[in-house]
């Protein structure tokens, strides 16, 4: 049976919730810091800003509700088309290996959102706060976080945590961004990007689809941003530090088989077996040529046979971790009138309790099948669901939790569907439905009821 990652899912899920909640925990926090709409906040109301996300229609308070819908579906539709040229021009860069463009981009990208708008937002933090602070500690602290974070995302040899810190805080800046959009604007997008999200990974054609399949093929990362619940393990050291090892059998020019052990811990058992100081055995067999080869053959068979049961009585004897069995090889190609010997020897693993080699086989394949296993969540992922939480915010706690929840939820049921389908799913499709459902049904149900029966004294 295929192994499944369900064998491991709590350790999965923790891996992924846990900073998908911080994420979206600190959104939260950020809005209700530095949103305008927050009363307790002293920011002054800003005019919309134009960014991709709404480059047809800027969303006014006093249009109406059919026109806020209609630039909405423009925004979102321009958004979309947007990022599936950008994704398909990036899968025809991949193809044509421009993978050190790709990364030096990414670098880019990085260090601009860590720089500029996070910068921004730090700024926002210390006027909103007043926290005393002189512009050059503030231009070496923000110079030194963009710096390290670039490092700590695309450089080898940093430890994880830190790697997966500062892939959250890219999620958090980009969706304190995005909070930013108007409401209308921002519902229908998320919509859009689910429904785009799982065309693109699912339907034939789809560029993520092509994406991760190239980058399968090549057995390569994919070219994007990724947050990793955990590091992976090289495979050169799947078989370390295993207890039963083969042989290395071969025959030298001068016609002797020599049998050499891989490990040094097989060679000190085998010298305690009665087979002196050596590394190997060796059974000479002279020379193997036209003249005299059937009384050669018969000398070597026979002391073969004598060795092999002088190994075979001592290994039995002593519980070693090798028997003998017999195989042939043939040498009568490499001599004169046709002659055929053949040499009878070769060391196997002593199976020393029932069904040890089914075990072995299931564990080798079970460590193969770990490599390839573990959840990998993209940052846009990251991103949306905080955006999500992030707009639910500025209306009122009680639907926060519902779209936590619900975000929450639907992550779970991907992760159910990524170990049945065993292939990349897309993440947004199903917590972005429940979130955007909840968080109606709860604004416009469960929140009337829940506050009027509260102000009116009814217990329930």
């Amino acid at each position: 049976m295929e192994s499944s990652i369900l064998e491991s899912i709590g350790v999965e899920i923790i891996g992924v919730m846990s900073p998908v909640s911080i994420c979206m925990l600190l959104v939260v926090l950020l809005v209700y810091a530095l949103s305008p709409s927050n009363p307790f906040s002293a920011a002054a109301s800003a005019p919309p800003i134009r960014t991709a996300a709404n480059l047809v229609y800027l969303e006014s308070p006093s249009d109406s509700a059919s026109q806020k819908l209609e630039g909405a579906l423009l925004n979102a539709l321009v958004f979309v088309v947007l990022i599936a040229i950008v994704t398909f021009l990036l899968v025809l860069l991949y193809y044509y290996n421009f993978t050190n463009f790709l990364k030096n981009y990414m670098r880019f990208s990085a260090f601009f959102v860590l720089g500029t708008m996070g910068g921004s937002i730090f700024l926002s933090i210390i006027q909103h706060f007043s926290i005393p602070i002189d512009s050059i500690t503030c231009f070496l602290l923000l110079f030194n976080f963009t710096v390290v974070g670039v490092l700590s995302v695309f450089s080898g040899g940093i430890p994880i945590f830190l790697r997966q810190a500062y892939m959250v805080c890219l999620g958090i800046i980009v969706a304190a961004w995005f909070t930013k959009l108007p409401e209308w604007t921002t519902w229908v997008l998320l919509v859009a990007l689910a429904v785009y999200d799982l065309v693109a990974v699912l339907a034939p054609g789809g560029p993520l689809k092509l994406l991760v399949e190239l980058a399968s093929s090549r057995d390569e990362e994919l070219p994007a941003l990724v947050y990793e619940a955990r590091p992976t393990v090289p495979r050169n050291t799947q078989r370390r530090g295993s207890g039963l090892e083969l042989l290395v059998a071969g025959v030298s020019d001068s016609g002797s088989v020599e049998l050499q052990a891989v490990t040094r811990d097989n060679v000190n058992r085998n010298e305690n077996e009665s087979r002196g100081n050596s590394e190997y055995s060796a059974v000479e067999f002279g020379s193997f040529g036209s003249e005299g080869h059937e009384s050669n053959r018969d000398e070597g068979e026979r002391l073969l046979s004598e060795e092999n049961a002088r190994d075979r009585q001592s290994l039995s004897s002593d519980s070693s971790g090798y028997s003998t069995v017999i195989v042939q090889s043939d040498r009568a190609t490499q001599f004169s009138s046709g002659a055929s010997e053949i040499i009878n020897e070769e060391m196997s693993p002593l199976v020393e309790m029932t069904g040890l080699g089914n075990e072995r086989e299931q564990l080798r394949r079970d460590g193969s099948e770990m490599f390839s296993k573990g959840i990998k969540l993209g940052l846009g992922d990251f991103v949306f669901y905080s955006v999500l939480v992030g707009r639910a915010a500025m209306y009122d706690l009680m639907t926060v939790y519902a779209c936590y929840l619900a975000i929450i939820s639907g992550l779970g049921c991907t992760l159910i569907l990524l170990s049945v389908c065993h292939r990349a799913l897309p993440a947004l499709p199903i917590s972005i439905t429940l979130g955007v459902v909840f968080y109606f049904l709860t604004r416009l149900l469960m929140e009337p009821f829940v506050v009027g029966t509260a102000t009116n004294l009814v217990m329930f």
